[in-house]
């Protein structure tokens, strides 16, 4: 079943909004969520490319053309909103934690510390670029807080510059510790 590929939930909330091209999809995962969920075009064709055959998304008309060739869109159908509305009721959710740095991190006693300082610092440098931006939403969002999504959309937000920040904090205890082994 669909809730199975959490991608497939991704598209479905995409398109529970608006239609949608592949290309569209991938780009509204980089320019929102990117910093809680990823998705690539390997993953988002064939999720559509199912979806269809399940009867979960179907192709929309748009009319445009895309550099000369059709522009395809997709739509949720009424059992993709469904199986949406299923995944989002169901209280169980994998929240895994995956960062090579920490894995780095705690295998960094095999080489030098100044290598754990750099990997620390990479992260760092990476964690305040988003902030930054994660910053920039909440700010652009506290503002049309009317909207009952823009509510959604800030929650995630907050929770995003709440998280990097105490990653950055985590960051300056970390590299303070190993410079003590220096």
């Amino acid at each position: 079943m669909a809730k199975d590929r959490k991608i497939d939930m991704v598209i479905l909330g995409l398109l529970a909004h608006e239609n949608l091209s592949g290309y569209d999809i991938k780009k509204r995962i980089d320019n929102s969520i990117s910093f809680f969920w990823k998705g690539s075009f390997g993953s988002i064709y064939p999720s559509l490319s199912a979806m269809e055959k399940d009867g979960l998304v179907q192709k929309a008309d748009t009319g445009e053309n895309s550099g000369g060739r059709e522009k395809i869109c997709y739509s949720i159908t009424p059992d993709g909103k469904n199986a949406l509305i299923s995944w989002l009721e169901d209280t169980k959710a994998v929240n895994d934690l995956k960062y090579e740095t920490l894995l780095k991190l705690f295998f960094g006693g095999v080489t030098d510390v100044q290598t754990s300082i750099n990997t620390i610092n990479a992260f760092e440098n990476e964690i305040s670029a988003s902030l930054e931006m994660l910053k920039m939403y909440q700010a652009n969002l506290s503002k049309v807080l009317d909207n009952k999504d823009h509510i959604y959309y800030y929650l995630t937000v907050s929770f995003g510059v709440e998280t990097y920040e105490g990653y950055l904090k985590w960051c300056e205890e970390a590299k303070e510790m190993l410079g003590k082994l220096s």
